[in-house]
């Protein structure tokens, strides 16, 4: 298979030069060195920054989707009351999570083009009384970007831990942890952090850690070995040095680029890209352009193509976008300017692209 020349998948992000010469050294055991541990507390201190908390951060060797397990089997058990906030593929398939492990799960449902509307939400939490709120903060699938802090106020309202998927979304748009009241914040490395998908990575307030404690899940993916693991110099498993040299490379970058020049950088490139769209007369999806997300694009795939039509095409030209899940499957197609894609020279030969190929057709 032949690199993509214009990368603009939605993730696995491309991997800049700095960050992939942290794979091409030899480590020793992350076991037995201070020099990873020392490592550890600083990726976690940069993650703390780019996330505005002074929650723990735990850092895990393993794809994004560790992170969601985790969180959700450290923190529930059986018959735990679970309200499910969804309006896209992860916020729906995280209440399937929490019914796997046997949570007692409700979901408040919203349309794939529409996000959750909090006077809905509350009544819904008031009436149920969950131990568990979660949240999606970006729906990569459906390109829309979620509001936060008042799901975040209603979840403490009953006394519920706050669990939010911002796996798309943090590094590219501000996450405010502890602002929002975020318990249990999940996130992955290979989107806007554009590293390869081998770190997970949770922060998790004092309050996560007594829920924690309470059940006593042991797992692979557990979070409690790594509340005290990283200071005693005792971790559950051999640790990918590797992987976390990337994330410190990668989030020194964010921090020396400035938070704010990022958020802005993301910002135009969304904006240039949706008007490009509409100028070719493609339909954004959603339509409402207040709600997508400065991460990731999502359009309908234009009449007279099939996806996998316009896919190959795109191929054929060096440039890779992804395709949508679920409902959204074959109608929806996505532009992941993120992280190392968020560049604008990047983008309009991307937006080149797809305008000659949609005008290769009569």
């Amino acid at each position: 298979m032949e690199r993509y020349t214009i990368p603009l998948v939605p993730g696995p992000t491309s991997v800049p030069e700095p960050v992939r010469m942290a794979y091409r050294q030899d480590y020793a055991s992350s076991d037995l060195e201070e020099e990873f541990f020392q490592l550890y507390a600083e990726c976690q201190d940069l993650l703390r920054r780019i996330l505005a908390t002074e929650n723990d951060v735990t850092i895990h060797t393993g794809e994004g989707m560790l992170a969601l397990w985790g969180a959700l089997k450290s923190v529930l058990r059986p018959g735990d009351r679970v309200l499910a906030v969804a309006n896209g593929v992860f916020g729906y398939g995280i209440g399937e999570m929490a019914r796997q492990i046997g949570a007692q799960v409700e979901v408040v449902g919203f349309d794939y083009d529409q996000v959750p509307d909090p006077d809905r939400v509350r009544q819904e939490a008031r009436r149920f009384q969950p131990r568990l709120v979660t949240a999606v903060h970006c729906e990569t699938p459906s390109g829309t970007l979620a509001s936060l802090a008042e799901l975040g106020a209603i979840a403490a309202e009953v006394g519920a831990l706050f669990y939010v998927d911002f796996v798309a979304s943090a590094g590219g748009v501000e996450v405010r942890v502890d602002d929002w009241q975020i318990d249990l914040g999940l996130l992955g490395s290979q989107k806007v952090l554009s590293l390869p998908p081998d770190l997970a990575m949770v922060t998790v307030s004092p309050r996560a850690w007594e829920v924690i404690e309470q059940v006593g899940y042991v797992g692979y993916d557990a979070l409690a070995p790594w509340r005290t693991g990283p200071q005693r110099r005792y971790l559950p498993y051999t640790h990918n040095w590797a992987a976390l040299a990337a994330l410190g490379i990668s989030a020194r970058m964010l921090l020396e680029e400035g938070l704010d020049r990022v958020f802005q950088r993301h910002a135009q490139v969304a904006a240039y890209t949706r008007r490009r769209l509409r100028e070719m007369g493609v339909d954004l999806f959603p339509a409402e352009e207040a709600i997508a997300s400065p991460t990731v694009t999502a359009a309908r795939v234009p009449p007279g193509w099939t996806w996998p039509e316009l896919d190959a095409a795109l191929r054929a030209r060096g440039m890779g976008v992804g395709g949508s899940y679920g409902p959204l499957a074959g109608k929806v197609f996505r532009i992941g300017h993120m992280g190392s894609q968020a560049r604008m020279e990047l983008v309009q030969r991307g937006m080149d692209v797809l305008e000659e190929v949609l005008g290769s057709r009569p």
